[in-house]
């Protein structure tokens, strides 16, 4: 059985707690995307966490944790985390790298930096991590996968090949010192020293363990605007943000993807540029931040302030539709219950004409939010089991939200810790 758990959204949805809680009931999790660019915030009987790279399965003696092949492997930065959780009491996990995964090397992040700072004002807002210049060398053939650590005739010369290339970038467009080929040989080197105890077919591993009856999670990372595809183009991340890719990502037939958990927020945040349609500013927007989250709206990887918004019903909608998804989990709800109302963004007015249809780029760009009002519950609902036991107001606020969206809300989400959760039958199951 596979199930993966991906974002609705701009990422920063939640989905850390989330997966957490379903890795409890997993034999294997899997990242399959993405790399330490962004975060999950976990909070457990160990501490509070930010984990990057590595699953969140990491911290169950159960589960076999697994970077797949889809994921941009930073190895110092992986071994680095092990380290960190094992420092903090946490038993050493159960961890396997994909052979045929791509690995992220320093010079990816200075080539981030370096183009974020050409760009100037039209910069991405990238958290400069390596991770375009990793998936453009990735697609272009001059990366180099974890199995190539291990010839080292053919190793040397393609390190030659591309330092060559990197270095014309480095003085003619950066003016920026140039690479020494054999310190980039050398590093590798290293790296393979550190990845090798890790290393197996993955693929092969999550396929047998299938025909065993094990249960796996595919743990995505950000959310479907970030996708380079159908997000935000071209304010979007650079591997694909969906369930679909779960299965390339991890060496697995499309079809053993049974369910497609979508993790929503009750309100809206981002971290980076691009269009977000129902965006709050000024006081509003900081103490809606202020709340949020677990000790507020701020990046799990860069600390950043989050950009604030009310829930906007359109993105939601095609976000979940993108996704596949078959039930939705409803995250930090417990904190929008301060506002005496609460605005949802329920259709885009673009060109003096309205829509519920999320649009290209451009269009995004020129629309307004058409909003819709609800009258909040005040009052803190943190402890509250069971969903009838939820204020009117706020039960309102949910049906409205799963309404919009069209997929049955299964969990509630109402405070940071594991299992403040409510588990809900949804109308849309009977």
């Amino acid at each position: 059985m596979v199930r993966a758990i991906v974002g609705a959204n701009w990422g920063d949805e939640g989905k850390g707690k989330i997966t957490d809680m379903l890795a409890e009931k997993s034999d294997i999790v899997v990242r399959f995307q993405g790399g330490s660019n962004a975060g999950h915030t976990i909070i457990n009987d160990y501490g509070k966490f930010a984990l990057h790279l590595l699953p969140s399965g990491v911290f169950y003696n159960h589960t076999t944790s697994i970077i797949g092949n889809g994921v941009a492997l930073n190895i110092p930065y992986l071994i680095n985390e092990i380290k960190g959780l094992e420092e903090r009491g946490v038993p050493t996990p159960k961890i396997l790298v994909s052979d045929r995964a791509q690995i992220l090397m320093p010079y990816h992040v200075d080539f981030d930096a370096f183009e974020e700072e050409r760009l100037g004002g039209k910069a991405f807002g990238s958290t400069k991590s390596g991770i375009a210049p990793f998936y453009s060398d990735k697609y272009a053939k001059i990366g180099f996968q974890v199995s190539e650590l291990f010839d080292e005739a053919s190793l040397k010369e393609k390190v030659n090949r591309v330092v060559e290339y990197k270095n014309i970038l480095l003085e003619h467009l950066y003016h920026k010192p140039v690479m020494n080929p054999d310190d980039i040989y050398n590093t590798l080197l290293s790296y393979r020293e550190m990845i090798e105890p890790y290393v197996t077919d993955v693929s092969l591993f999550i396929n047998n363990a299938l025909k065993e009856g094990k249960t796996v999670l595919l743990e995505g990372q950000l959310g479907t605007l970030k996708d380079p595809d159908h997000g935000i183009y071209p304010m979007v991340t650079s591997s694909s943000t969906l369930a679909a890719y779960g299965a390339i990502g991890a060496g697995i037939a499309p079809y053993e993807i049974k369910d497609i958990i979508t993790v929503v927020k009750a309100y809206s945040s981002a971290v980076g540029a691009g269009a977000f349609v129902s965006e709050i500013f000024g006081e509003e927007a900081d103490e809606l931040r202020k709340r949020g989250g677990d000790g507020g709206e701020f990046g799990a990887t860069t600390g950043r302030p989050r950009r604030m918004g009310w829930f906007d019903a359109v993105a939601t909608r095609y976000g979940c539709r993108m996704q596949g998804a078959t039930e939705v989990v409803l995250t930090v709800l417990d904190v929008l219950g301060y506002l005496d109302e609460i605005p949802m963004c329920v259709g885009y007015e673009i060109d003096g004409e309205v829509t519920k249809d999320f649009p290209v780029t451009y269009k995004l760009e020129k629309a307004k939010p058409v909003l819709k009002y609800f009258k909040g519950w005040k009052s803190d609902i943190r402890g509250i089991k069971n969903y009838d036991e939820l204020p009117v107001e706020c039960r309102n606020y949910i049906e409205a939200i799963e309404e919009e969206i069209g997929v049955p809300i299964t969990m509630v989400s109402n405070g940071p810790k594991r299992h403040d959760i409510i588990i809900r039958e949804s109308k849309l199951n009977k």
